[in-house]
């Protein structure tokens, strides 16, 4: 055999392997690597090159070194998981730069960090100023998470007391100008609902670059035409402008009858509706 033609049998051969070994150590061999994840990998990749190009190397016993390198992360990580000792031995633990607003100096010259290195890893979190952080850790994988001091943190639903309804992720049932059946079961939706629900926005499928649903039952489209210009769903709107209406309405029955009944009955259902508007108005106000 020619030594190219060995060359690239060899390539796809341990491309294949390598694969094959990735898909059995999992995802968290291609998120972030912990050292010693990190310190596998390059192994591994070593014996790879070595023996794809190294064409006096025999082709089995690189295969054997690739599959014992890969049995070592894969039984290590069977046994972290049942022992916090070894994921403190094996993974590394995180490091605390910012502790209660203060910079921990020893702790960053123990990781070898720089105060411009640092001050770079919070502007990536968006952090410009280091007296907003009340806590920062540098985890084991190199990432560095931030929390804020209390009055830097975003203002949220339940700092004001507000009830929120749970979202559900949106839904794509539309991909490439075809419908995803799957996902519109999941919503339980029918085409023929779908269909109802863009002649409403006035498309057609063969028009719809992306399409999804969202957890009030609205779908939104991205046209293959960016010129295009679709209108934004207007359920939600109408339906809060409804009720304000059936709300006022009632309040003007209450103020024209004379009957002193209705007239309480009327200002009793006004009230019930304004409670009703003043509990969902954060979800369907535009």
């Amino acid at each position: 055999m020619p030594d190219w033609l060995d060359v690239i049998f060899r390539a796809v051969l341990f491309l294949v392997v390598l694969f094959v070994i990735t898909k059995i150590l999992g995802k968290k061999q291609i998120s972030q690597l912990s050292m010693f994840e990190y310190v596998t990998g390059i192994t591994i990749g070593n014996i790879g090159a070595e023996v794809v190009t190294g064409l006096e190397q025999k082709v089995s016993i690189g295969i054997i070194a690739l599959v014992a390198t890969a049995a070592i992360p894969y039984l290590s990580s069977l046994i972290t998981m049942k022992s916090k000792k070894a994921r403190d031995l094996i993974d590394g633990q995180g490091t605390v730069f910012i502790k209660d607003g203060k910079i921990m100096e020893d702790n960053l010259k123990k990781e070898k960090i720089t105060i411009d290195e640092l001050l770079e890893m919070l502007r990536k979190k968006d952090v410009f100023q280091v007296s907003e952080v009340e806590y920062a850790v540098l985890e084991a994988a190199g990432v560095l998470n931030v929390l804020l001091k209390k009055e830097y943190r975003p203002l949220t639903p339940k700092d004001l007391n507000m009830k929120v309804a749970n979202e559900k992720e949106p839904q794509t049932v539309i991909m490439d100008g075809e419908i995803l059946d799957e996902s519109l079961a999941t919503i339980g939706r029918s085409r023929g609902w779908l269909h109802t629900e863009l002649q409403k926005l006035g498309v057609t499928i063969e028009n719809v670059f992306l399409g999804q649903v969202n957890s009030y039952g609205e779908v939104t489209v991205d046209l293959f035409d960016d010129k295009l210009k679709v209108a934004e769903p207007m359920q939600r709107p109408l339906l809060y402008a409804t009720m304000k209406k059936c709300q006022a309405d009632l309040e003007l029955f209450a103020l024209a009858t004379d009957s002193e009944e209705a007239k309480q009955l009327y200002e009793k259902n006004s009230k019930k509706m304004q409670e009703a508007i003043d509990q969902i108005a954060h979800m369907i106000r535009s």
